[in-house]
């Protein structure tokens, strides 16, 4: 799948930086038993593996239930993705919509829409837990079309989509398995404050609680990959595993590479540096 044109904008995702981490993580065929992935955002992971068997899952309902809608309704949710209107004020009134009881190709479709027509494609919620982004204009809004949505469905057909906590999917995973992992973060910072994703806050305690899950992983024998912030105080929590420095990355503004990216690699395992 072509990897410039994923499905959902996300200045976090790890579309610019395959090429560096791809090389470290397991491929398909040492996948013995599931591909797992607890912060799925764009996938850009997983769809570059293409693995058999995969457990993506992530807290935001919107994010599943848009990666759902495509999965049994591709040609669906294109349909409604395309009618709506490509301007400031139908941006807004489309935003404004709750998507509570309507159905599951709606659902996609607004929030495919919100995602690819908001500012930077950043994804943000109030304390009310609404989708308070600006509007950012159109220009994205057709690098997708029907046939990306059908082989993104295609791709998910077989995979579990589960919205959960990443501590459960983690304390599922048995010996085999491989874990993909991508938290919410900004280099270089201890917590993440004004980040381009916020779901539900995610501090310095719930690294704190990824780091005994992953622990935990470990001694069941499962191997794990992650992408952290090099923050000293995080990188003590991950103490003991082998940390390769991301040279080029998002950094700190959305969006933007940086050659100073503040992030790392962390690995449970040790596999040969590529040359």
């Amino acid at each position: 799948m072509n990897q410039k044109k994923l499905v959902i904008r996300y200045p976090g995702g790890k579309q610019r930086i395959l090429n560096f981490i791809m090389p470290f993580l397991l491929s398909r065929e040492e996948i013995t038993e599931r591909y797992i992935e607890p912060f799925f955002g764009s996938g850009a992971v997983f769809f570059a593996l293409n693995p058999a068997r995969a457990l993506l899952a992530d807290i935001n309902p919107e994010l599943i239930d848009l990666y759902r809608g495509i999965r049994f309704a591709p040609l669906k949710v294109w349909e409604i993705y395309e009618s709506f209107p490509a301007t400031k004020k139908a941006y807004y009134e489309i935003r404004a919509i709750k998507p509570d009881g309507r159905d599951l190709a709606f659902k996609a479709a607004r929030t495919l829409y919100l995602n690819r027509t908001c500012f930077k494609g950043m994804w943000r919620h109030n304390s009310k837990g609404e989708f308070n982004v600006g509007y950012g204009g159109q220009g994205r809004r057709w690098v997708i079309n029907q046939e990306i949505l059908k082989e993104v469905a295609s791709k998910l057909k077989k995979m579990i989509l589960k919205c959960s906590d990443f501590e459960e999917v983690i304390n599922k995973s048995i010996e085999g398995d491989f874990i993909f992992v991508d938290p919410p973060y900004r280099p270089g910072e201890r917590e993440m404050i004004h980040a381009h994703y916020i779901y539900l806050k995610f501090s310095y305690s719930e690294y704190q609680r990824l780091a005994k899950a992953l622990r935990g992983a470990s001694d069941r024998g499962v191997k794990w990959a992650m992408t952290i912030s090099s923050h000293p105080d995080i990188l003590e929590l991950f103490s003991g595993n082998y940390i390769v420095p991301i040279p080029k990355g998002t950094g700190r503004k959305p969006g933007i590479l940086t050659n100073d990216s503040g992030e790392v690699l962390v690995l449970n395992y040790r596999k040969e540096e590529p040359l």
